[in-house]
């Protein structure tokens, strides 16, 4: 299996490679071009701001080689955000794989932003998800999020519904991190590998 993770100075690689090792798996971590595209499998990691990001992404015209893969990719907590239209996060037009709008929490009833530890994902779609993960928890640290709509294949509320996961053609992502959510994102990631 040839994964390729992007590096583009994201926060959470390390934590990804650590998870796709305990499944077997050598991935890549690479922003070549060549490498990305020849690969079986790719994962869009993030941990960051969104503007600040997708300047290098530009910089890298990473932002121009994402949407035009065709092998199975894994977006993660930014890494989905950013393959949305846009981002109230400094008002950052992003890649526009998934046409939905990524909005700040609104904090209310004592709930706090970020949205920071464990939660539930329910209304789950495959091929992703396999429905004993419906209402298991996974690890989120998130102060935004993204809207539901027609690409949403896994549902979770903090503060109102919102999506956990998209889908769309051979992009999939999480708001989530599987990488440390325990079995549970084992088994997610198992389930990207197994596309």
């Amino acid at each position: 299996m040839n994964l390729a993770i992007i590096d583009y100075n994201a926060g959470n690689t390390q934590s990804v490679i650590y998870a796709l090792q305990r499944l077997g798996i050598s991935p890549n971590l690479t922003d070549n071009p060549e490498q990305i595209l020849s690969a079986d499998k790719v994962i869009f990691p993030g941990v960051g701001e969104a503007s600040t990001t997708m300047n290098f992404l530009k910089e890298k015209q990473l932002h121009q080689l994402i949407p035009q893969l065709k092998q199975p990719v894994l977006g993660i907590c930014l890494g989905m955000q950013l393959m949305c239209r846009y981002s109230e996060e400094n008002d950052t037009t992003c890649m526009g794989i998934f046409d939905v709008d990524v909005r700040r929490f609104k904090a209310q009833n004592g709930e706090k932003v970020p949205h920071m530890g464990w939660n539930t994902i329910h209304e789950i779609k495959q091929p992703l998800f396999h429905q004993a993960l419906t209402n298991q928890y996974v690890y989120f640290v998130h102060s935004y999020y993204v809207e539901q709509g027609k690409h949403t294949i896994a549902t979770t509320n903090y503060v109102h519904p919102f999506s956990a996961a998209l889908q769309k053609d051979n992009f999939y992502a999480t708001q989530f991190h599987p990488e440390k959510s325990g079995s549970i994102g084992a088994a997610i990631l198992e389930n990207f590998i197994k596309l």
